[in-house]
């Protein structure tokens, strides 16, 4: 092999249950040839937890969070878990979905992302990011297999778009939401802050043909784990036999020569994308535009406000 290609590690998986998904784990962290030491390391996984109301199908499933926690507890780590939903607590989120009973007794700190740092990304915009997502030995990125109606799918590296404090993200949409190339320069900007990280896709139900939220389930039998989240997404594209010029994130990636957006540069150690070819993932033919309706915005923002004087 080519030791110049990057890795990602396709697995067969058809259940989502705890001691399947760790196994698991275990077997791409070898496949990825990952040497970093956990024991003693503060590691914070970050699912993605868009809402608490719609189908649970919309976030990263329950057992395959605390599958992969509980790896990285046996590797003798320190285990945080946390995100910035649309609306509410990464805590709430996992409250109402059974994450927070998934992890119970396991030891697993939920952190807050409101607690954030201002950082001024590459192509020169700011933005708050998540100081626990930032200050963290190794951040862990659960990205969700789902379809996107603003950015047409939701792979590894949209999933990072998480760190970023929840109004701040808002404010983003309207700012910076005229384009899907700007937004996209802007998520991918992102990738620059994490620590060092390790990304995995929850694909064994997929979310297809609308989303992030209101999809329908597609069995994907999928899990996929990468050192590069560009890898993991252009791996996935292939796998998903989608367009990949169509995903705007993509676009940007290829545009920069970034590793991992050439699928020719990277290496499959366990499956190949083709074993799951002919599931027939449906991705939105159009996308809407990312700039949020300014009536839409400020009914958002009250809510968060009357939320926040809730807590």
């Amino acid at each position: 092999m080519d030791n110049t290609l990057l890795r990602v590690v396709l697995q067969h998986c058809s259940q989502y249950k705890k001691s399947v998904i760790c196994g698991l784990v275990d077997e791409a962290v070898t496949g990825l040839d990952c040497n970093h030491r956990f024991n003693g390391a503060v590691v914070l996984l970050k699912p993605n937890l868009i809402s608490g109301r719609g189908a649970d199908l919309s976030c990263t499933h329950k057992e395959f969070i605390a599958g992969v926690a509980a790896w990285f507890l046996g590797q003798g780590a320190k285990v945080h878990i946390g995100d910035s939903p649309a609306l509410g607590s990464g805590a709430s989120v996992c409250q109402l979905r059974g994450i927070t009973s998934a992890l119970a007794g396991m030891g697993v700190k939920h952190v807050s992302f409101s607690d954030s740092v201002r950082r001024t990304l590459a192509g020169g915009v700011s933005v708050n990011v998540a100081r626990a997502a930032l200050e963290c030995d190794f951040f862990v990125n659960l990205a969700k297999v789902k379809a996107h109606n603003q950015m047409y799918i939701t792979l590894a590296v949209k999933n990072i778009f998480g760190i970023v404090k929840g109004v701040n993200k808002a404010m983003l949409h309207m700012t910076h939401g005229d384009s899907h190339k700007q937004f996209s320069k802007i998520i991918l900007d992102l990738v620059e802050l994490l620590p060092p990280s390790l990304h995995f896709a929850d694909g064994i139900v997929a979310m297809h043909r609308s989303g992030p939220l209101d999809g329908s389930p597609l069995q994907l039998n999928c899990i996929g784990a990468a050192i590069c989240p560009v890898a993991m997404d252009t791996a996935l594209l292939e796998l998903l036999e989608l367009d990949k010029s169509k995903s705007p994130i993509w676009r940007i990636a290829h545009y920069r020569e970034l590793k991992g957006s050439d699928i020719d540069k990277i290496h499959f150690p366990v499956l190949s994308p083709t074993y799951f070819f002919g599931r027939n993932f449906a991705a939105p033919e159009s996308l809407h535009t990312i700039r949020f309706n300014p009536l839409g915005f400020l009914n958002g923002m009250v809510k968060r406000i009357v939320f926040s004087c809730r807590r």
